[in-house]
């Protein structure tokens, strides 16, 4: 928004302001989103709490087959953190982002969508004091119906360009220079898994204080980097990566994410004040997949984002091995779970995690050069 008021003040050789022509250079416009989401979920914070204790009663329900102490330690804490999330990213983006984009709306509609869509599964939880929230294969069908949208939008926005008009249906391998897998329209369900599946991932994640926030935080910067390199025609070529005209932009609704993320840490450490639940796990699981679609770095989203399809792995894992053997792989899935039952303390967890997911990301972001 306020880019655009740059736009109009120096148009035509207008009264210009040196200190407004910072909002030109997409950097500055990422950090001050940043800023701003940080401030927006922090400022909410503690009025928040106190407004969704008054009104959750006994809070998110704890599985009562699941880790003891959570039952005694967790009990009555409030979720729909993800709200606070929602704010936070809706407003640092649409304040700095040139909201001309098109990959902007489209990646922003995908979270905020998403997130109405778990604040709706963690409303019946809370409203019925149960760990079921709405009907999975409800919350399915309208997540794989907004994904198959917003791929659309993306390729039909992608054909436009001129140099590649093939790239928008295209898979983009890492480590092969501009090698291309055209899929045609059959991208449109790929990307769609792609959204889902990191949606989802998230999810499954989100099971200890901070678990998720972190990890998050650490992948949306990952890819504000990514959108930014392959957004600028000269760094593309450099790097030798496909040039996606437009969609540097979405650098700053990353930087939203990963201010959000430092905001909501301060009340999700542990022990935690919130939880995110799934009006925030969706959101930003599903906001990473559709930024990791439009940047054409599905594969690499796989690699920065490991920890996430770890976690998936294991419940998928441990549902077949017992639905085949009777058996079970892990002591309890998603597997952080499983190391609680061996008997490591939560922060040492959460930590190590972190450390992983660091990891994750420097190997996704090298690369971006070994080509």
């Amino acid at each position: 928004m306020l880019y655009l008021l740059w736009e109009k003040l120096t148009a035509d050789g207008a009264h210009y302001i040196p200190v407004l022509n910072l909002l030109r250079y997409l950097t500055f416009r990422s950090a001050l989103s940043l800023a701003t989401a940080q401030l927006t979920v922090v400022a909410m914070g503690s009025r928040f709490i106190r407004w969704m204790q008054a009104r959750q009663g006994k809070g998110q329900p704890i599985r009562t087959d699941g880790i003891e102490r959570h039952v005694i330690e967790k009990a009555g804490t409030p979720t729909m953190g993800g709200l606070m999330f929602l704010a936070g990213i809706a407003v640092g983006t649409l304040l700095w982002a040139d909201i001309t984009s098109v990959y902007v709306w489209v990646v922003l509609a995908v979270t905020l969508i998403f997130g109405f869509l778990g604040f709706l599964d963690d409303y019946a939880k809370v409203t019925r004091q149960t760990t079921a929230g709405i009907s999975g294969w409800l919350r399915l069908a309208v997540e794989a119906a907004v994904s198959i949208a917003a791929v659309f939008f993306m390729v039909w926005l992608g054909q436009r360009a001129v140099d590649e008009p093939h790239l928008a249906t295209s898979l983009a391998f890492p480590l092969l220079k501009k090698a291309l897998l055209d899929l045609g329209w059959l991208y449109l369900a790929f990307g769609a898994f792609v959204i889902i599946g990191s949606s989802n991932a998230v999810n499954f994640t989100d099971g200890l204080d901070g678990l998720a926030t972190v990890p998050v935080m650490i992948a949306a910067g990952a890819f504000g980097l990514i959108a930014y390199l392959v957004g600028n025609s000269r760094f593309s070529d450099y790097l030798e990566l496909h040039y996606v005209p437009g969609v540097g932009e979405v650098g700053v609704y990353c930087a939203a994410m990963v201010g959000s993320c430092l905001g909501f840490l301060w009340y999700n450490a542990p022990p935690a004040r919130i939880f995110m639940g799934d009006s925030g796990a969706l959101a930003l699981g599903g906001g990473l997949g559709a930024v990791a679609v439009a940047t054409k770095h599905e594969i690499v989203l796989a690699v920065v984002g490991g920890l996430f399809v770890l976690e998936t792995v294991s419940v998928m894992v441990q549902v077949a091995s017992f639905k085949l053997t009777g058996k079970r792989v892990f002591r309890m899935a998603p597997i952080h779970h499983h190391f609680e039952r061996l008997g490591w303390a939560e922060p040492t967890i959460v930590i190590r995690f972190w450390i992983i997911a660091v990891m994750l990301a420097l190997l996704g972001l090298a690369t971006l050069k070994l080509r």
